[in-house]
């Protein structure tokens, strides 16, 4: 194994500039299967994705999540939010996550591809967990998308505690959930991208 390498800590990040997120004009929300539609020929045009999902937290003891509530996949240009109330759509965020040759990039999936076989009957292919790339290469496991970005860009990874632990499975979703979600899933593409990751 190589030498360790070290990591920012959290004093040393607060202090770094803060990363460059997606805009809500860069961000759309997708609801139904004719938008899903027209984000996948999008997204189809590019050989990785961000990946990330979120799920409508659980407060009482023993309650299980039927998450994932939403799905979010980015490029280095543009997020996309799939909402999974409507089975066209879900059918269609099935679909993408199982397309061959397509990397799906994020950090801590494990939790999230369980809950994606649950809810949509599909095991995603092409997932890289991009804390088991750090890892390989000399950094602590776990490192988060936060640590990635201090070290990769040296900067600031802002995540809101209120956006993360908000409803993800209302009907209509708040600007401060989609900047989260969204940025999310970019943050993950970019790291990828930096990593110089096929």
């Amino acid at each position: 194994m190589n030498a360790r390498h070290a990591t920012p800590d959290k004093e040393t990040i607060a202090l770094m500039r803060p990363f460059e997120r997606l805009e809500l004009a860069q961000i759309t929300l997708v609801s139904d299967a004719d938008q899903a539609e027209r984000a996948s020929t999008l997204l189809c045009q590019h050989s990785a994705w961000g990946f990330d999902t979120e799920s409508k937290p659980t407060f009482r003891v023993g309650e299980a999540s039927d998450g994932p509530h939403i799905v979010q996949l980015a490029t280095p240009q543009h997020a996309w939010v799939f909402q999974l109330h409507d089975a066209g759509c879900r059918a269609v965020v099935a679909e993408l996550l199982q397309l061959p040759g397509i990397a799906k990039a994020g950090f801590g999936l494990g939790d999230d591809r369980k809950r994606i076989l649950h809810k949509l009957g599909v095991q995603p292919q092409g997932v890289l967990e991009l804390n088991q790339v750090f890892q390989e290469r000399g950094y602590r496991k776990d490192m988060g998308i936060k640590g990635a970005v201090a070290v990769l860009f040296g900067q600031r990874f802002q995540k809101s505690k209120k956006a993360a632990t908000s409803n993800w499975a209302q009907p209509q979703l708040g600007a401060s959930q989609l900047l989260y979600a969204a940025n999310d899933a970019y943050g993950a593409i970019r790291v990828y991208q930096a990593l110089g990751l096929p």
